[in-house]
């Protein structure tokens, strides 16, 4: 009995042992395991941060190749070749070293520049950027750069203005002289005077029943209006070579009516004429007007060619009178005038509803008139112009007519002239008494960086967009 105690406390004995060792080996393979774990862990992570390292320099590199051309335009505007007399492709891009500040060439960026298109001063810029050790990690950058054009403005003027009560504006507005403003808006109204002279009364650079008022900003640093002035002798060059020369008539002037992508030209033979402001009286011998007479309006025209395609640059020119109206389907730019520049200056008149196919898209127009930019007596009476309005020496207007109310005009675009001008007239009590009742001006986005060819722009560029490219 003695014996079998004995052997038991034995065995306990041994397995207190063996359960140390099994503890002890299993506590080694854990350890290796745990360790193995953490190496392989500290090495991904080592490998996961170089390589996000390695991503985010390839970020900065790829940015810095977009400052590099932007920086290349700044010198060399319209060079889209990077210097190589040759456009880029994906096979072939320019590529440029990329330093670091002590001078080391440590990565590269690969540039694709896409051109403007005709009419257009945005260019694309496409960067890739990569290090040396890790070409294979690259980022790429997507920008792109316009010149601002003149006609980001609703309106743009060297004289001082006046907005009625019925008046509605969408877009910025400046003026170079003072504004009242009774009207509506949605965006700032700039006035370059402290104060002006109005009806010999001083008024603040902006005033009036309108607002809100929190937009009104003035004085504000004026706009040099000879930048404005759009090189018409550039259109007349442009319009020689690979679009459409209008020379004198002989006659009235020239009606051009457009119809999607095509357009009809008449030559203007006669015009009607309307009274003014002014009144009848009576002289020995009958009544007679005394008072303004204005001929702006189409008499008898002749037809002189029909379904003619709208020239691939959009330029039109024109040595005499411009009537226009229509459907426009693309990008188109009428310039009036001759040269040496001289008066009486030559106007355009917009006869009827001048529209595009489509808004917000690439459809734009542009006219350009050395004289004034006018609407005359026989329009609808609720009339559409969908376009960029610049008088160079004049008003953009319609004249006073006696007795004559209509409606409502909306304009789509920009209106830029250097005498001002208006739509309606109204009497002492703020009452519309010729022209146009409610006019509505909205601004159209598309003409800041994509204005009609030809159309003055500023020479600095811009940046539109940027964004990564996956």
């Amino acid at each position: 009995m003695k014996y079998f105690k004995k052997q038991f406390a034995q065995l306990v004995h041994d397995t207190k042992g063996t359960m140390v060792v099994v503890i002890l080996v299993f506590g080694a393979v854990a350890t290796m395991i745990i360790a193995s774990g953490i190496s392989s862990y500290a090495y991904f992570e080592h490998r996961a941060s170089n390589r996000k390292y390695d991503s985010d320099l390839a970020l900065h590199i790829a940015e810095a190749g977009l400052n590099y051309y932007k920086w290349h335009l700044a010198h060399n505007p319209t060079d889209y070749y990077d210097g190589n007399g040759g456009p880029s492709t994906s096979t072939d891009p320019y590529i440029h070293d990329y330093y670091d500040k002590d001078g080391n060439a440590i990565g590269k960026f690969e540039l694709l520049i896409e051109e403007p298109e005709v009419g257009s001063t945005v260019v694309g810029v496409e960067s890739t950027g990569y290090t040396n050790w890790s070409p294979h990690v690259k980022r790429t950058l997507y920008a792109r750069y316009g010149f601002p054009s003149f006609a980001d403005y609703t309106f743009l003027s060297n004289a001082n203005l006046w907005f009625s009560f019925s008046a509605i504006v969408h877009g910025v507005i400046h003026s170079n002289g003072g504004i009242r403003f009774d009207g509506e808006t949605d965006s700032w109204v700039k006035s370059a005077k402290e104060t002006y002279k109005y009806e010999n009364q001083t008024h603040k650079g902006v005033w009036g029943g309108g607002g809100p008022k929190s937009f009104w900003v003035y004085p504000v640093p004026p706009i040099d209006f000879d930048s404005v002035s759009s090189d018409l002798a550039a259109i007349r060059d442009e319009a020689d070579a690979s679009g459409v020369h209008l020379f004198s008539s002989g006659a009235e002037g020239y009606h051009v009516v457009f119809s999607g992508d095509t357009y009809d030209l008449y030559q203007v033979d006669t015009r009607d004429c309307y009274y003014g402001e002014g009144r009848w009286r009576h002289k020995w011998g009958g009544w007679y007007w005394d008072g303004e007479v204005y001929c702006f309006d189409i008499g008898d025209e002749t037809l002189i060619s029909e379904d003619n395609a709208i020239p691939a640059s959009g330029m039109f020119f024109s040595e005499d009178n411009v009537w226009v109206e229509g459907t426009v389907d693309g990008r188109i730019t009428i310039g009036v005038g001759r040269f040496p520049v001289q008066e009486p200056y030559l106007n355009i008149i917009i006869n009827n509803n001048l529209v595009y196919n489509a808004k917000n898209d690439d459809d734009v127009v542009g006219l350009i008139a050395q004289g004034d930019i006018i609407v005359p007596y026989e329009t609808p009476d609720t009339m559409e112009i969908n376009a960029a309005l610049l008088s160079q020496y004049g008003s953009n207007y319609r004249p006073y007519y006696d007795e004559d109310m209509k409606a409502e005009l909306s304009i789509f675009g920009s209106q830029i002239s250097y005498e001002g001008g208006g739509w309606k007239y109204v009497n002492g009590w703020g009452n519309v008494i010729s022209g146009y009742e409610d006019t509505i001006h909205s601004y159209d986005g598309n003409l800041k960086y994509n204005p009609p060819p030809g159309f003055p722009v500023g020479n600095v560029h811009e940046i539109l967009s940027w964004e990564e490219v996956e």
